[in-house]
């Protein structure tokens, strides 16, 4: 790990570009149609368990990143190829979230343009910006996060005052209960896992935090901020589009913002979206690249991650080339990937570490005890 520091600020803007990133226009949670915000604050509590999991075990090792604390924990042997399906794990959400990226930005606006040079470009972006450092890249989401919140409160008023907005549409309230919202927010496609359950990149980088004690109230107040962002983006959705349209868009913040119609004068807002889209995916793609980076390195004793920024950023962006043939399919994809990558690495290996840690500490107070 590089020798450097973030604030907790830093880091609250870090979690909420992690969490929001690609989501925002794709949309969560809208299998549960108009009770999409329910199922978003279901997944929320969820992801602040998990969170706190996380916390957990950055509070007994706050000098160490997941891959060192697992092999502390577990042995070299046994840790080893946990830290391996850890760290392709974090590549794979790199290389998936740069697929999303190109796809959305070739849908919304350069629609003649090959995907590898779209995501090229931004691959080459995060490759300097990871190079220069973590607290270059701290600063950056520090800035840039005034940006988002700036375009996101002129869309909400752009929609107000355009009269697009029926809140008809978000009625009846659970009017097929409560199954189908805990369905998405627990099985599939999960609100928990996806966007909360992401926050497991971060047992790479609570390390760099220049003040342990405010890393829980930081990442929780992180995680509450985007949870509640989310459910107002996603709620326009609903009532603005409907649900049926909300639920057929590929892109719903897309149809969104592209129904915006002032006295004829204020139309195609489509430079809102891509803004948006740059912005989050960025920052996203390199938290998830320097994260796999630094666990690579830590594993195989390198002196230096920026050694592998190259072979691996290549990697990735091979991998988001060839992981589909399309975007239908590559969402396909992804829901296959929930029970093989998600679940595993972001619950089950977590609370294994923490039951071993919760049993050391037991035991050893235990022996003083007895002593």
């Amino acid at each position: 790990m590089e020798n450097a520091k973030i604030n907790g600020f830093q880091l609250l803007t870090l979690i909420m570009f992690s969490t929001l990133g690609t989501s925002l226009v794709i949309g969560v949670g809208l299998d549960a149609k108009q009770d999409v915000w329910l199922a978003i604050l279901i997944g929320l509590l969820g992801g602040l368990l998990l969170y706190s999991l996380y916390y957990y075990l950055y509070k007994n090792f706050p000098d160490l990143p997941f891959t060192s604390y697992a092999k502390e924990l577990l042995g070299p042997y046994i840790s080893l190829p946990i830290n391996l399906y850890f760290v392709l794990y974090l590549l794979y959400l790199a290389a998936r979230n740069l697929r999303d990226f190109g796809d959305l930005l070739l849908t919304a606006v350069l629609t003649e343009t090959p995907l590898f040079i779209v995501n090229l470009l931004m691959v080459v972006s995060v490759m300097y910006v990871i190079y220069l450092g973590i607290e270059v890249m701290a600063r950056s989401s520090e800035i840039f996060f005034f940006v988002i919140m700036l375009l996101g409160l002129s869309s909400i008023a752009l929609l107000y005052f355009s009269g697009d907005i029926q809140l008809s549409n978000l009625l009846p309230v659970l009017e097929e209960g409560f199954g189908p919202i805990l369905e998405t927010a627990i099985v599939f496609p999960s609100t928990i896992v996806f966007p909360f359950g992401e926050v497991i990149v971060f047992t790479m980088l609570l390390p760099y935090l220049n003040k342990q004690e405010q890393g829980l109230k930081v990442g929780i107040g992180a995680l509450i901020l985007s949870g509640f962002i989310l459910v107002i983006n996603n709620t326009l959705f609903i009532a603005v589009l409907g649900v049926d349209m909300a639920q057929r868009a590929m892109f719903p913040l897309i149809s969104v913002i592209s129904i915006i119609n002032i006295a004829d004068f204020l139309q195609r807002l489509d430079a809102i979206v891509v803004l948006t889209l740059i912005i989050g995916g960025f920052f996203k793609l390199s938290i998830f690249i320097y994260a796999a980076l630094v666990g690579i390195a830590d594993i195989f004793k390198l002196a230096s991650h920026k050694k592998l920024l190259y072979p691996i950023t290549g990697l990735i962006l091979f991998s988001s080339l060839m992981m589909a043939d399309s975007f239908p399919e590559h969402l396909e994809e992804g829901a296959l990937m929930i029970n093989w990558f998600h679940r595993p690495v972001q619950m089950v290996i977590p609370l294994i570490l923490a039951f071993i840690v919760f049993y050391k500490k037991r035991k050893k107070s235990s022996d003083l005890t007895k002593g």
